[in-house]
């Protein structure tokens, strides 16, 4: 199986997301965000997003209702916030990674989302965690078509998060465990009305 790649649209034109693609040698994009509109952006409007990428010869899948941030299913929320264990868990959920495992059988799959860098997205900190766990190599192109791999990202954010690499009283397992856990609880969808009642 080849590696699976992230990407996030970002504030790109077009035609700078289209040669980030290809310049990964991505051949079909897996559309994670929950709702695929962006109003500042509408050139990744899922519509001109999926023309766009027939033209360069890429295909295109939403994903959003399986791996996408936000869920209907209140048993998903905890405090009115989302939890990514819970979403993992999810039949749903895992339908997606396996949506995504048979995919990347025959494509070079990049997995987007609209966040610049991968480590304050969802599509790191949840969707590649379990492709991780499922023994999938993990790599995310950067807006400026750098390549990280996910380890290397995932040590970028402990370091972010001031969480030392080198405790002795904790595993590696246990540290990454950490920093994901503390960055779900930083960019984890909430609820509007919680949000509003916690104010």
């Amino acid at each position: 199986m080849t590696d699976v790649f992230t990407v996030g649209h970002s504030t790109h034109s077009e035609e700078v997301f289209l040669h980030l693609l290809q310049s990964a040698g991505v051949t079909a994009i897996g559309d994670v965000r929950s709702s695929p509109y962006s109003r500042f952006n509408p050139q990744f409007n899922r519509e001109p997003l999926k023309e766009a990428l027939k033209r360069a010869g890429i295909s295109y899948a939403f994903l959003g209702k399986e791996l996408g941030a936000r869920s209907d299913d209140p048993r998903h929320y905890v405090d009115g916030q989302v939890s990514y264990e819970r979403l993992a868990e999810s039949a749903l959920f895992k339908t997606g990674i396996e949506r995504v495992l048979k995919g990347a059988a025959g494509h070079r799959i990049a997995l987007m989302c609209a966040e610049k860098d991968p480590v304050t997205c969802h599509r790191t900190i949840l969707v590649s965690r379990s492709l991780v766990d499922a023994g999938v190599g993990v790599k995310h192109i950067g807006p400026d078509g750098a390549i990280e791999d996910h380890a290397t990202a995932m040590s970028r954010l402990m370091k972010e998060l001031r969480i030392d690499e080198h405790d002795l009283f904790a595993s590696p397992a246990e540290l990454t465990d950490r920093a994901y856990k503390m960055q779900a609880d930083k960019i984890a969808y909430e609820r509007p009305d919680e949000v509003s009642a916690a104010e």
